[in-house]
């Protein structure tokens, strides 16, 4: 029999996952499973995290791949760990050099956006650091995947074919590796169609014998520095042999009692924690009630108009991160919330394509893991041979000089990828949000409704979601209280209806509560699942 994959006529209703021994929560169900079995044969959460990345970038192309960025959030021994994994522009472009070649803005395909890659570093630094089973062994579901195939999953499908259509509308002669590799014969795969990608497995092979050097100063960099060279890129072997990522000390504030910790900049996790630290200062009725959504979205505008103007390389930075969080900004910023709806100065934001995992063990370790190539497959640049995929996150640089976040060489841009993280005593918890400038929004929504409304993980994600565009203009889910969206209206938002969830975000949540017990959920817009024991 042949089912329609896209035909829910009804709600869809799922139920928070409880487990003892070990969860992990994912977009895509065959790597959930496959960090799953990582656990059982010993491995921590460090390592089942690392098996499920490397394993989404196969199953899930279309939202990651070896040639994104990452950014990790570690409980472990009791203790939090930040890494950011993401990479600089190459040395040997700038704004001068873009603007020399028509461009207003940085562009969003080609070789122009894309920077060094920092996954394959973040999988091999946290196993290193963390790590308890062998690198070989972790990797070893992903490339079994990417050699002998996989049935893709349904929302995977329908994301290849908007990539397919993106890309076959572009004029730039460079994409045509993306074709050989992830549309031969010009066609992308059906739901549930068996697909292999075995260049790629060869790749994540490398990857593994060499613990990610092959990447960075071995075979790999020399395909990629030789491809860019031939077609006019601007990553070079030096970009890739002087690459590492870094050991930060995650930011935080306190909402309702709980510590909400965020990778600081050059990620936006800065803005969750502004709009959060306004809402500090009200005190909700109830989630039915409009004045709640009025004041959540203007504390989003709020923050996103601070964040978008500084968040930049932390080497860049024009402000000191502890200034925008403290009580005193805070409560300046809520003075600036009326009845009415405002128009905040501050760019339009985009849609993206990011994973999110979070991974538990019976040690007590959590890991709060993200990893993105940006928009979808990300420039459309493929190193013929590898199946890497590279990123175009440098489509988020200004070409302004004036601008804090202005493009120049070695400079790390601004990241939309977020992994969070909750603590309160005994209680801490893994969560993220995907989906570029929803990101934030999405983190605020959820957070909000866990420990405002007391709704749990599950029902967090399930909720119906608003999404602000710019201006005043809000996007809202199919599912969103009509009254509700009325109300806003008289408020002065402009409202608007969306019949596709894909721009809402894909979240996942894993919550080790004060007994020790895993309670997992998983969005319901996005292919996932919770696997546990």
């Amino acid at each position: 029999m042949i089912f329609d994959p896209f035909f829910f006529p009804y709600p869809s209703r799922r139920r928070v996952v409880y487990a003892g021994n070990g969860m992990v929560a994912t977009s895509q169900y065959l790597a959930a499973q496959a960090g799953l079995d990582i656990l059982k044969k010993g491995g921590n959460a460090i390592d089942a995290a690392v098996a499920t990345a490397a394993c989404l970038t196969v199953v899930e192309p279309t939202s990651n791949g070896i040639g994104g960025d990452a950014f990790a959030i570690i409980w472990h021994q009791g203790k939090l760990y930040g890494l950011n994994a993401s990479g600089p522009a190459p040395k040997s472009i700038s704004w001068q050099l873009v603007r020399e070649l028509g461009y207003r803005e940085m562009p969003k395909l080609g070789w122009l956006p894309v920077t060094v890659p920092g996954t394959p570093s973040a999988w091999a630094t946290l196993h290193r650091t963390f790590g308890s089973i062998s690198f070989s062994e972790i990797l070893k579901p992903a490339i079994n995947y990417a050699e002998r195939g996989f049935p893709v999953s349904s929302v995977v499908s329908r994301q290849w074919e908007i990539a397919f259509k993106r890309y076959a509308a572009s004029k730039d002669e460079s994409l045509q590796s993306w074709f050989s590799t992830f549309a031969p014969f010009r066609k992308v795969p059906e739901p549930g169609e068996i697909w292999k990608l075995p260049q790629q497995a060869e790749t994540l092979q490398l990857i593994a014998d060499s613990r990610a050097e092959a990447f960075y100063r071995g075979a790999l960099a020399e395909k990629i520095a030789s491809f860019s060279q031939k077609n006019g890129g601007y990553l070079k072997r030096e970009d890739l042999d002087e690459y590492s990522p870094e050991w930060v000390e995650p930011i935080k504030i306190n909402y309702r009692g709980y510590d909400l910790w965020e990778i600081p900049p050059n990620g936006q996790g800065l803005i969750t924690l502004m709009a959060l630290n306004i809402l500090n200062g009200f005190k909700f009725l109830s989630k039915d009630d409009p004045q709640t959504y009025h004041l959540q979205i203007e504390a989003m505008k709020l923050a996103f108009s601070v964040g978008k103007e500084v968040i930049t390389d932390p080497k860049e930075m024009r402000v000191r991160v502890e200034e925008l969080l403290t009580p005193n900004y805070a409560e300046k910023q809520r003075r600036l919330i009326g009845e009415e709806a405002f128009s905040p100065s501050s760019t339009k934001p985009l849609q993206g394509g990011t994973v999110y995992l979070a991974t538990a063990d019976n040690q007590g370790n959590v890991v709060s893991y993200i990893q993105s190539n940006y928009t979808g497959f990300g420039s459309g640049i493929v190193i013929p041979g590898t199946g890497i995929a590279l990123q175009n996150r440098g489509n988020t640089f200004s070409l302004n000089p004036q601008d804090a976040n202005c493009l120049k060489p070695g400079k790390k841009t601004y990241h939309t990828i977020i992994p969070g993280f909750l603590t309160r005593e005994k209680e801490v918890a893994a969560f993220g949000v995907m989906g570029a400038y929803m990101q934030p929004q999405g983190q605020l929504q959820v957070i909000s409704n866990i420990l405002d409304f007391k709704l749990n993980p599950q029902a967090a994600l399930d909720a119906p979601r608003w999404q602000w565009i710019e201006e005043k203009k809000v996007k809202v889910e199919q599912l969103f209280p009509h009254f509700m969206a009325e109300r806003l209206v008289r408020k002065g938002h402009q409202i608007e209806m969306e019949l596709s969830s894909a721009s809402f975000g894909k979240g996942q949540i894993i919550w080790r509560d004060s007994q020790g017990v895993l309670l997992g959920a998983t969005d319901p817009r996005a292919d996932g699942m919770v696997a546990a024991w």
